[in-house]
């Protein structure tokens, strides 16, 4: 797909892999939508890329679909949807505490994978009734996974769940939608340069990039960015599931 003058939206927008691929998308000349539970950092980014800022909570069925209208209204129904929103947790199943709490891990596949599942359905929707683009495409969707899918470490079970369950939304999600010519892949990132990872120490963030085999460094988002791009210019890139990650494979703990 050539995304020139194709609407786009972009959850998690407002900062770091989001922010990063809703630059990419508008540089390249896509009119995006910037979806974010924080409108301020959305309005940010939205306002330095010449889009449009909409508050959303992706887990939320009423929130997830004012955004979409708001996105549809200003740019009409998108084409391309990159899902960044995610949460982190950081809990062991049984720890000193006691059992993981339940409603942590609920809230962590809500946001992760259900959150995923409401813009996909929600989107897809709107491209269905769309006019094929020349050969045949009517949209692409990126969702977001994470090399913990695969790798999940001690402490990420909640983490690792629901990024496994994206993963596995991939292909189903895919063949279903094959038949209108949309497109669903996955990026399972590994190491990168997010808020989060910079807010560490930078001894832990100089560990962590160590342990990279190469590129021995944090990824940059904007190498996330390139690859949206580039699973959206690639009409053969379909129900796949893509790690990038420096051919890092994570330890147990």
């Amino acid at each position: 797909m050539d995304v020139r003058g194709q609407a786009a939206v972009v959850t998690g927008g407002g900062s770091g892999l989001g922010e990063a691929t809703a630059r990419a998308l508008a540089a390249a000349g896509a009119r995006v939508a910037v979806l974010d539970r924080d409108e301020g950092r959305a309005a940010a980014v939205a306002g330095a890329i010449g889009g449009l800022a909409a508050p959303c909570d992706v887990a939320d069925a009423d929130s997830a679909a004012a955004a979409i209208a708001a996105a549809a209204a200003a740019h009409g129904p998108a084409r391309i949807l990159v899902n960044c929103a995610g949460i982190a947790v950081s809990r062991r199943i049984v720890g000193r505490e006691g059992p993981h709490d339940l409603g942590e891990f609920a809230r962590c596949v809500a946001v992760n994978l259900v959150g995923t599942f409401n813009m996909i359905r929600l989107m897809a929707a709107g491209a269905q009734a769309l006019d094929p683009l020349p050969g045949g495409e009517r949209g692409v969707i990126v969702n977001t996974a994470s090399i913990a899918a695969f790798d999940g470490q001690i402490g990420q079970a909640a983490y690792a769940a629901s990024k496994g369950g994206v993963v596995g939304l991939t292909l189903p999600a895919a063949r279903e939608f094959a038949a209108f010519g949309i497109r669903v892949c996955t990026i399972a990132p590994g190491l990168f340069g997010t808020p989060m990872l910079r807010g560490l120490p930078q001894l832990v963030q100089d560990s962590l990039a160590a342990s990279v085999p190469f590129p021995a460094r944090l990824g940059d988002p904007a190498e996330f960015a390139a690859l949206v791009l580039h699973i959206a210019q690639n009409p053969m890139l379909n129900g796949e599931t893509i790690r990038l990650d420096g051919a890092l494979r994570m330890a147990p703990k």
